[in-house]
């Protein structure tokens, strides 16, 4: 970077517009260049840059030791997600068409949500685009979160492949709001930080269900933790077990989601309505937030909603027909 000055953060989109590759390169943090040469790059950058007239800033969020910059075009086809390091150097570039699936505010979770914890987490991943919120792109869990623990913008101290090392770990979790426990795992192995667990990609977890067709899952937890049994009723704030590092973790995270199954793979997600109105993104800070005026939760509020019509499906279709007829 000697002799060649830096672009800053908040003037990169600009300096992507009007073809300044080479700068921008040097920025690269090694890995990065490790991945793409410098002419490569230049021609992405012309090829990307078409029909693009402006790009404005969407998102920023400050992850510890990152920031993430996200800029859409003026037509919001495109975009461009950019990590920089403290340094300004940059850690990821990510340039991709910017998808929007249309069941966004459609798909609202009936019941409202705390999140399911006790003390304040940062949100890692959560949001309307894949660029800020990974599950983005899958509609079994669109509209889930990723929370992490977070303090002097590390998620660890010490060893990172000691599980105990990361703040998340072994932390107290929480019923986002009352339901019927329907599903239970808990002996699943907590993975050595950096390793997957594919296989069983929720890990230990519990799924909760509150309404007639809206259930909650809370996945990755610590092994043997869960403290709760299929057929309990829990109310919002109970304890449910404890963060872990289970399923298709690198790190100890705490994954929360709402849907409308109970088998999370044929699930649909909900948009979570949060019971303060709030609408938690990549790098805020989430905290619990519960109702006191919440009603007691009782397995009544499994049943369906009562009909405005008793009449059977049949009646109502001889009488459409009779009508059809009269014409």
């Amino acid at each position: 970077m000697k002799g060649r000055k830096k672009i800053k953060p908040d003037d990169f989109a600009a300096a992507f517009l009007n073809k300044r590759p080479k700068v921008i390169y040097s920025q690269f943090i090694d890995d990065l260049k490790g991945v793409i040469t410098l002419d490569q790059f230049e021609k992405m950058v012309v090829t990307f840059n078409q029909d693009i007239g402006q790009f404005y800033l969407k998102h920023v969020a400050h992850l510890g030791m990152h920031t993430h910059y996200l800029w859409v075009d003026d037509k919001r086809k495109k975009a461009l997600s950019v990590y920089f390091g403290e340094d300004e150097m940059i850690h990821m570039l990510t340039m991709k068409p910017f998808t929007v699936f249309k069941d966004y505010g459609k798909s609202v979770s009936e019941v409202s949500y705390t999140m399911p914890v006790k003390e304040e987490w940062l949100v890692f991943w959560g949001g309307d685009n894949e660029f800020i919120n990974y599950h983005y792109v899958y509609g079994s869990q669109r509209y889930a979160y990723d929370l992490l623990q977070m303090k002097d913008g590390k998620t660890h101290k010490g060893d990172p492949l000691q599980n105990e090392n990361y703040h998340a770990f072994d932390k107290e979790i929480t019923a986002p709001a009352g339901g019927k426990v329907v599903k239970v795992v808990n002996h699943i192995r907590d993975n050595v930080p950096g390793e997957m667990n594919e296989k069983r990609p929720s890990g230990n977890h519990v799924i909760i269900q509150h309404a007639h067709k809206e259930y909650s899952m809370i996945a990755h937890l610590k092994k043997e933790s869960i403290t709760v049994e299929e057929g309990d009723i829990v109310q919002q704030g109970d304890t449910l077990g404890r963060c872990g590092n289970s399923g298709n973790s690198s790190e100890p995270h705490l994954h929360f989601q709402v849907m409308d199954k109970a088998r999370a793979v044929r699930a649909k997600s909900f948009r979570i309505r949060f019971s303060d109105g709030s609408t938690p993104m990549q790098g805020d800070i989430a905290k619990p937030t519960p109702d006191p005026s919440r009603k007691k939760f009782t397995p009544d509020h499994l049943k369906p909603a009562a009909s405005t019509d008793n009449r059977s499906i049949m009646e109502a279709v001889s009488d459409s027909v009779a009508r059809w007829f009269r014409r």
